[in-house]
């Protein structure tokens, strides 16, 4: 009993090192929607492992063994190709106004190199940079904060996008927020669920829209479920929102129905 969980593990890990080559990872996209205004179509790719056995496996699993192995790398490196191709896609649809993000996990940002992966990707896709997002944890900064903040710099000076993802659940400082190339903050969703219910939550959210706004930053809450909410961010300024009240996230076939709508 105490050798199942690890045989397990083992048995996952060895089946993700092949799972790349057999297409079983695939990207669902989850929208971002603006509170004033339909500006650009903000969307986030979100990795997902369909295996031909044991069905869908939650990213939960599999992200963090992707992590400690060091697959992460090739992970990522997939994503942000992906990505770019299907920002390709629906350009040569019509949809020109897109933007699309994708997670930079912390072992990529701080050991990798991810640089190298979105030049040829832009370079081999017909897109815009400024379509291209990168989204980063604040925790995953701080493990080697001078080396991640040079290399954000190089990312943002080919013109792409960057957010700081679940903002307010790490160690962050102002000076550091000061430093940043980022063009948005992610509120985490933690402050977000409570923010009708909880006075405390409610002030820390208008505190970071207010915040991000004089440093001339745009704002994204995530975890949006209920229509309360989404009238308390407009109140209250936030650029845009995303969460279950407005789509769950979908694979590419139904996210194409949606951008129909």
């Amino acid at each position: 009993k105490m050798n199942k969980p690890v045989l397990e593990r083992i048995e996952l890990e060895a089946s993700m090192r092949t799972a790349l080559a057999n297409n079983e990872f695939i990207l669902y996209y989850q929208p971002k929607v603006p509170l004033f205004g339909e500006t650009r179509f903000e969307f986030e790719t979100l990795m997902r492992w369909v295996h031909p056995e044991k069905g869908m496996i939650s990213p939960g699993l599999f992200i963090p063994l992707a992590e400690d192995s060091g697959y992460i790398q090739t992970l990522g490196d997939w994503a942000i190709e992906q990505t770019c191709r299907q920002i390709e896609f629906w350009n040569r649809k019509g949809y020109k106004n897109v933007t699309v993000s994708t997670n930079l996990s912390p072992v990529q940002l701080n050991y990798g190199n991810p640089l190298h992966t979105i030049k040829q990707a832009l370079g081999n896709f017909d897109i815009r940079p400024e379509q291209l997002e990168i989204e980063i944890t604040e925790s995953g900064l701080m493990q080697n904060e001078k080396h991640a903040v040079a290399l954000l710099n190089e990312i943002k000076s080919l013109g792409v996008r960057i957010a700081l993802d679940d903002f307010g659940t790490g160690y962050s400082s102002l000076s550091q927020l000061k430093k940043l190339p980022v063009s948005e903050l992610k509120i985490d969703k933690s402050f977000v669920q409570d923010v009708m219910k909880e006075r405390e939550d409610a002030s820390l959210v208008k505190a970071i829209i207010n915040m991000a706004h004089s440093l001339g930053l745009s704002v994204i809450a995530e975890g949006v479920e209920e229509e309360a909410q989404t009238h308390f961010l407009q109140q209250e300024g936030c650029d845009y929102s995303q969460g279950y009240f407005y789509s769950r996230p979908m694979p590419e076939n139904e996210f194409q129905e949606w951008l129909k709508t």
